[in-house]
């Protein structure tokens, strides 16, 4: 999809507020430890930044711009399920959803 012409909508706006989210970047240091078997001194709390969480997005979904989740209706579904399992994981720590 071109990125010039794509323009993001709501999802791509909620993947931009989900990236800047300090839980949300914490949630993909633990998921990262966890998948490879890593220890805390590893891979410690706090290592995902906001350009991190961005980049681990738009490959999870398969696309190079946030922007495309309001025009690809696969990876908007991707980042819906990303978000429930991230809401899930909230409520398992204790958190809000």
């Amino acid at each position: 999809m071109n990125q010039a012409t794509t323009k993001g909508g709501q999802l791509a706006r909620q993947a931009a507020m989900l990236c800047r989210d300090e839980r949300f970047r914490l949630y993909l240091d633990r998921r990262r430890r966890h998948k490879f078997g890593l220890s805390e001194s590893q891979l410690p709390d706090g290592t995902h930044n906001e350009q991190d969480a961005r980049e681990w997005l738009c490959a999870a979904c398969s696309i190079e711009s946030r922007a495309e989740l309001d025009h690809d209706r696969q990876a908007a579904d991707t980042f819906r399920s990303i978000g429930q399992r991230f809401g899930r994981w909230k409520l398992q720590q204790g958190g809000r959803p």
